[in-house]
């Protein structure tokens, strides 16, 4: 636990030396752009002010991500409460779809990535941001087998969607 302001002061650093990484994983958690940067700041400052819950020596970016894995599924189950208008819009159909073959792609890996169970897509997420098999088993509270299992069937289930 952290108990002086010295002590606080190279957490506050520690934390937000991790905001790159946590910003990669933020993007593939949401649909990216502010919604992205939005759950960074959040999982930061609930980071910062939980800093005494925080014991020295165990993994900060695995104590990190957990923070916003749980901010990303409280904001999914609040969103799924919300009604926000009429589900057959003419605004939410635009009426030229994108041209560029590589945004048409990333929407598709997008919806693969969404059409996975959530612990096959946080597995595939956290490997993918470069965090160690050990280190994910650490943050997600498994074996390293486990790991290993959901990142291969994830991944597999993605080569599957996207032909």
């Amino acid at each position: 636990m952290l108990k002086n302001g010295s002590a606080h002061d190279n957490f506050s650093k520690d934390v937000l030396n991790w905001q790159p990484v946590l910003q990669k994983y933020a993007t593939r958690l949401t649909r990216g752009g502010s919604e992205a940067e939005d759950l960074v700041q959040e999982t930061i400052a609930k980071a910062l002010n939980a800093s005494e819950r925080f014991h020295t020596g165990t993994n900060l970016k695995s104590w990190l991500f957990k923070i916003m894995f749980n901010t990303f599924c409280s904001a999914y189950k609040n969103r799924q409460r919300e009604v926000l208008g009429l589900g057959d819009c003419a605004a939410l159909h635009p009426s030229v779809p994108p041209s560029q073959e590589w945004a048409i792609r990333q929407s598709e890996v997008d919806e693969a990535l969404k059409a996975l169970p959530t612990s096959m897509r946080e597995a595939v997420l956290i490997i993918a941001c470069g965090t160690s098999y050990q280190d994910a088993a650490i943050e997600m509270n498994c074996e390293v087998g486990t790991v290993k299992s959901r990142v291969c069937r994830a991944r597999s289930a993605l080569v599957s969607a996207l032909g």
